[in-house]
C-alpha cells in the first residue's frame, strides 16, 4: 500500500479550475486548453488532445454518463406521462408514438455530453491518473 504524498504550500500542484473543465468538457473539448476535441467518435474519448496533448485515455468515467443520464431523462419521462395522465387521459398509443421515441431521443443527446462533464470534472480534481505525480496509481 502506498502512503499518500502530502503538499506543503510550495510544492502543491497547481489547482485547475472545476467549473471551466466541466463546461469544456460537456462541450466535447479538450478541458485543459477548451481548443482540442475531447471525443473522436461518439461516445469514444481520444486518447491525447491534437493542440495541448494532454492524456485522456486513462479516464474511468465508466457507468456515471448512463447513470447520471436515466436518472435525467426517467424523471423527465414520468414527469411529462404523469402530467398527460392527469390532464388529458392520452390513448396509450402516444406513449408509444412520441414518449418513448423522445426518451431515445433525450438520451442520445444528453450522454456525451455528461460524459465529458465526467472526464472534466476528474482532469480539474486529478482522479485515474491524471495526476503525474501519482503515476502508480494507473498500475493499481
Amino acid at each position: 500500500m502506498t502512503q499518500p504524498i502530502i503538499y506543503g504550500e510550495a510544492d502543491a500542484p497547481q489547482k485547475r479550475p472545476v467549473w471551466p473543465a466541466i463546461g469544456r468538457g460537456a462541450r466535447g473539448r479538450c478541458p485543459n486548453c477548451a481548443r482540442g476535441k475531447l471525443f473522436r467518435r461518439y461516445l469514444k474519448v481520444v486518447d491525447r488532445c491534437e493542440v495541448c496533448a494532454e492524456e485522456f485515455f486513462h479516464h474511468r468515467a465508466d457507468d456515471a454518463p448512463p447513470y447520471i443520464t436515466m436518472l435525467i431523462v426517467g424523471h423527465l419521462a414520468i414527469g411529462a406521462m404523469l402530467h398527460l395522465e392527469m390532464t388529458i387521459e392520452p390513448d396509450p398509443r402516444l406513449y408509444l408514438w412520441v414518449i418513448l421515441p423522445a426518451i431515445v431521443v433525450v438520451s442520445l443527446a444528453i450522454l456525451q455530453p455528461i460524459k465529458g462533464a465526467i472526464v472534466g470534472l476528474q482532469w480539474a480534481h486529478r482522479m485515474h491518473g491524471f495526476d503525474p505525480e501519482n503515476a502508480d496509481e494507473l498500475s493499481a
